[in-house]
């Protein structure tokens, strides 16, 4: 665990949507290594399982949930089970999403749509009302929405997805301003291409990465735990003067 009072999370509980693999697992493994007790939430709770375990083997906190960011009586739920147990969260990392379709916009049917803008965007902005609520009374708190650098610049096959990205970065802002006054901060990370599961279609493509490998100035896709980094910069008391920020996290891309 972490000396420096900079980035020491002792004390403070964590929730992470999306924690059972690639960026949200390794988020939830570095606020666990700097002193968070860490909620590992998913749609798939033995996944997440997995991930706590791991965590409390090197000697930190978690525990697991599960919890589907599409579904609000869910949320709801989760926050509720978390009162009665006095474990309202202090930070809160949106992670979760979905992509269930690539392609041109045209053709999108409407159940992918929903699907994308229900977990994306209506995801983000209840769990975020919910954490948002509890951390008032506790006098403060942080919320880190983690969105993508197709909120900048919209990507080819994924334009609802960066559509919904774009909405995150804007509800940031939107939130940061209303609740910087209860001393909560809201700020918001954007990716560049990640090697990660959900990634895969691209990744996975030698085709599709030889392209976009020129568009990246370092030339390659980040691996997970290069993104977590400006997640814990952003949960810690390091950056106690900083909301509203969206930072790129994505090897020069939007350069």
């Amino acid at each position: 665990m972490t000396q420096d009072p900079l980035f020491d999370l002792t004390g403070k509980t964590a929730l992470v949507s999306g924690a059972s693999r690639g960026i949200g697992e390794a988020i939830a493994h570095l606020l666990a290594a700097h002193g968070a007790h860490v909620i590992c939430t998913s749609r798939k709770v033995e996944a997440c399982d997995a991930v706590a375990a791991a965590i409390r083997e090197r000697g930190g906190s978690a525990e697991a949930h599960a919890l589907h960011v599409g579904d609000p009586a869910a949320i709801e739920s989760l926050f509720a089970e978390l009162d009665a147990a006095g474990g309202a969260p202090d930070l809160l990392v949106n992670n979760a999403a979905a992509n269930p379709y690539f392609g041109p916009m045209l053709e999108m049917d409407l159940g992918s749509y929903e699907k994308t803008v229900e977990v994306n965007l209506r995801g983000y902005f209840w769990t975020s009302v919910q954490a948002a609520k509890r951390m008032k009374t506790k006098g403060g708190g942080s919320i880190v929405n983690i969105a993508s650098v197709n909120a900048r610049r919209p990507a080819h096959g994924q334009g609802v997805y960066s559509m919904t990205k774009a909405g995150i970065v804007n509800m940031t802002e939107g939130f940061a301003k209303e609740l910087a006054a209860h001393g909560i901060r809201v700020n918001a990370v954007l990716p560049g291409l990640t090697d990660t599961k959900f990634a895969s279609a691209i990744t996975a493509n030698p085709k599709l990465m030889a392209v976009m490998t020129q568009l990246i100035p370092m030339g390659r896709s980040a691996q997970p735990d290069e993104i977590a980094p400006a997640v814990l910069f952003l949960c810690a008391p390091a950056s106690g003067y900083v909301t509203g920020a969206c930072l790129a996290v994505d090897g020069g891309y939007l350069a």
